[in-house]
C-alpha cells in the first residue's frame, strides 16, 4: 500500500505565524542539520538527475540510472521524521494539529495552496522540475518554512528568481514535472509564487509544510 502525502503553503497574519514558530522552527532545523540530509543536498545539486522518464517509475519497480543517486534525492524530498510530527502530533501532552491549527485557520481558497498525490511526494516533482540551482533560493528547508509577513517581503525577490521562467523555461520546467493536474487544480509550479506575491501584497506570513497524510 501506497502513501499519500501533502504539500501546503498558507498565508496567516504574523499573529499567528508568532504561534506556529516555536512549533515548527525548531523541527525544520533538525532536519537541515541532520548531516545525512546536508550530504543529500550537495549531492543533488552536483548531480541532478536528468529526465524523469530515465529513472521514474511510479510503482516503485526498478529504475534505470545511478542507484544511490536516485535513492538520495528521493530521501532528500520525502517528508522529514521531525516536520513530520507536525502532522503526527508533536507529544501525548499537545493536541496541535497541522489539520485544524494551520490548515482550517486559512480565511479562503485563495489563502492556501495546498497538493495532495497518492503515491508520491509533490516536493519531489517540484524540487526536480526546477532544478538545484533554482531550489537554493528558496527559503527554509525542502519546503518547509514559518515566515513573518517581513520575512515574506523580504524573500519574494528570490522566489521569483527561483519561480520565474521564460517561456522556454517553463516549458521545460513543465516537461519535468509529472505530477497530473485536475482542470481547477493548481500546479506546483504555480501555487508557491502565486502564495508569495498574495502575502507580500496583504502584509501576511507564510507557513508551508510537507508532510505524510496517510
Amino acid at each position: 500500500m501506497g502513501i499519500t502525502s501533502a504539500w501546503s503553503i498558507s498565508a496567516h497574519d504574523d499573529d499567528l505565524i508568532s504561534a506556529l514558530a516555536p512549533r515548527l522552527l525548531p523541527l525544520i532545523a533538525a532536519e537541515r542539520d541532520e548531516p545525512l540530509a546536508r550530504e543529500r543536498w550537495e549531492r543533488w545539486r552536483r548531480e541532478p538527475l536528468p529526465d524523469f522518464r530515465t529513472w521514474w517509475n511510479p510503482f516503485g519497480q526498478s529504475c534505470r540510472g545511478e542507484a544511490d543517486v536516485l535513492e538520495s534525492f528521493l530521501a532528500l524530498t520525502a517528508s522529514g521524521e521531525h516536520v513530520q510530527k507536525m502532522y503526527d502530533g508533536l507529544s501525548p501532552d499537545d493536541d496541535f494539529s497541522l489539520l485544524t491549527d494551520v490548515w482550517d485557520l486559512a480565511d479562503g481558497e485563495e489563502d492556501i495552496f495546498l497538493t495532495v498525490q497518492s503515491k508520491e511526494f509533490a516536493l519531489r516533482s517540484f524540487f526536480h522540475a526546477i532544478g538545484p540551482d533554482r531550489a537554493v533560493l528558496l527559503p527554509g528547508w525542502c519546503g518547509n518554512f514559518v515566515l513573518t509577513s517581513a520575512e515574506v517581503r523580504d524573500t519574494l525577490p528570490a522566489v521569483e528568481q527561483a519561480l520565474g521562467f521564460t517561456a522556454k523555461e517553463r516549458a521545460q520546467a513543465e516537461d519535468q514535472d509529472w505530477l497530473g493536474y485536475g482542470d481547477e487544480e493548481e500546479s506546483v509550479l504555480d501555487g508557491p509564487l502565486r502564495m508569495w506575491r498574495q502575502a507580500a501584497a496583504d502584509a501576511r506570513g507564510l507557513c508551508g509544510v510537507s508532510v505524510t497524510i496517510y
